[in-house]
């Protein structure tokens, strides 16, 4: 299906999403669950409007496509709803990805030692008085 302006595809999960209600000053209702285009990637996509009764609180690989001004169709086959929302928020959990790229830095073995002793001696009393101590002079 071809993309015009008013009907383009926001988010695509793969398998299992989770639909949880929020209420207050600001109600609306929070997809969550796995990008369908990066396994590894978590996707939440949060709508600020008031959730249909019927949407189940879990929906099998939906996608959520923008279909005018403030209204969306979220589809998980056999079926799919119609939302009107104030906004919508997509947010995609690149942590996986980043700490790939980017291995964590080994901590020096002083170091370790030294906040080892640190928190051991924080957890006395009299050990907590001597940290105090040392942090005046």
């Amino acid at each position: 299906m071809p993309e015009t302006g008013a009907d383009r595809l926001i988010a695509v999960f793969r398998g299992p999403a989770t639909c949880g209600r929020e209420t207050g000053v600001s109600p609306g209702f929070t997809l969550r669950g796995v990008s369908a285009r990066n396994a590894q990637d978590s996707l939440i996509v949060t709508f600020l409007g008031n959730a249909p009764e019927d949407l189940p609180r879990r929906l099998t690989a939906p996608s959520v496509q923008a279909v005018g001004s403030q209204c969306y169709r979220i589809a998980s086959p056999p079926r799919q709803w119609l939302i009107w929302a104030r906004a919508l928020h997509v947010h995609r959990d690149v942590r996986g990805g980043f700490f790939r790229a980017i291995p964590p830095r080994v901590v020096p073995l002083r170091k370790r030692l030294f906040w080892a002793s640190v928190l051991a001696m924080a957890r006395s009393r009299a050990g907590l008085r001597l940290l105090r101590a040392l942090r005046r002079d």
